[in-house]
């Protein structure tokens, strides 16, 4: 039986990359030991750092004035890491507060006891919704502006982004990193772990416009500054290397498949087919907004609890796994990655079907 990934994360990476690294583990390009054994400093690493790189560049054509960061601790270190970087004594930041992992972000600023202002409180409409992006209020005198753009919790995505004009733009892109081709240069910072979209789980990507990096006090702790991993180009101490490997690999696949291009023509077409049939199953109800739905991550509720029970352990003797939605909303959740794919969604639908039928 063909088993479907449907984890938020870590999550579904693509067969052909899964298959690849299987062949290569134990002997990679024929020296005899596998790059997960191989030390960061070798030329067959060094080659693998620098073609994730070139990857990232060329996939989102990230402009000359930015470096991009290799690094660890997941997006949640980035919370607290870009304050301290990033502050600018005497002056706010802005956050819209959009979900779970933006609002953990504004209880870093808290703790470091930095000035924050919230422009939209996704609280008031049960984080189903992101409302009013163009008419948000953007201070000119902000240090930087952050927003996480897919909430994988409540299953909601930045259609647009806010116009900040000079105040750098921070976004966690770590749900749809790659899944869409963006601007990067109307932002001053981008990060995201790899486990949701791009690669396995212990590595995490920053973006940062070089010019931002200089604003890091001398109190930071060396290895929380921007400024150490960029002139070390991310190999001032040991980075996570098959992590990063990996990633290599997964971007090469979506290179070979067209793209974000092609990624985001499958992405829009996966999610609008999915939702399409939940709107009109008179059984499922997808809990996010229309206008703001994530294309990532498909939050839904049967008519029932114990029906969203039965239908994740039924969904699972089909061989769809990962259903379950997240501990603090309950119901379900399908994540369709870029590496998941149209038969993956098709294959959820027609056991979505014969599970209503069964109700």
């Amino acid at each position: 039986m063909q088993v479907y990934n449907f984890n938020a994360g870590p999550a579904a990476l693509p067969r052909e990359v899964i298959l690849k690294a299987q062949a290569e583990f134990a002997d990679y390009h024929g020296c005899g030991y596998g790059i997960i054994e191989e030390s960061h400093r070798a030329p067959a690493f060094d080659e693998i750092i620098q073609a994730a790189e070139a990857n990232f560049r060329t996939l989102l054509n990230i402009p000359e004035n930015y470096d991009v960061l290799f690094l660890q601790g997941g997006a949640s270190l980035q919370f607290a890491m870009i304050p301290m970087n990033l502050q600018v004594p005497g002056k706010t930041i802005g956050y819209a507060d959009t979900g779970v992992w933006a609002n953990k972000a504004i209880k870093e600023l808290a703790i470091q006891q930095l000035p924050y202002e919230v422009v939209f409180n996704g609280a008031d409409c049960n984080y189903n919704e992101i409302k009013g992006i163009k008419d948000w209020k953007i201070n000119p005198d902000w240090a930087y502006f952050g927003i996480c753009v897919n909430n994988t919790i409540y299953g909601t995505e930045y259609p647009e982004f806010p116009e900040t004009g000079d105040v750098p733009l921070i976004a966690d892109m770590s749900s749809d990193i790659l899944s869409r081709k963006v601007d990067v240069s109307k932002f001053g910072l981008i990060y995201a772990g790899a486990q949701k979209n791009i690669g396995p789980a212990g590595l995490t990507i920053v973006i940062i416009r070089k010019d931002l990096a200089e604003r890091c006090p001398k109190t930071v702790p060396t290895m929380l500054r921007y400024t150490t991993h960029m002139e070390g180009k991310s190999l001032y101490n040991t980075p996570p290397t098959f992590a990063i490997y990996m990633n290599r690999l997964v971007t090469d696949w979506m290179i070979a498949n067209g793209g974000l291009d092609a990624m985001e023509q499958l992405d829009n077409e996966k999610a609008k087919t999915l939702y399409d049939f939940i709107d009109n199953s008179g059984f499922y109800r997808a809990t996010a907004a229309p206008a703001t739905r994530s294309r990532m991550n498909v939050c839904f509720r049967l008519p029932t609890e114990d029906q969203e029970k039965a239908f994740i352990a039924y969904a699972k003797t089909q061989g769809l796994v990962g259903l379950k939605g997240h501990r603090k909303v309950g119901g379900c959740r399908a994540s369709i990655y870029n590496a998941v794919p149209m038969a993956g969604v098709q294959r959820l639908i027609d056991v979505m079907k014969d599970f209503q039928k069964q109700a």
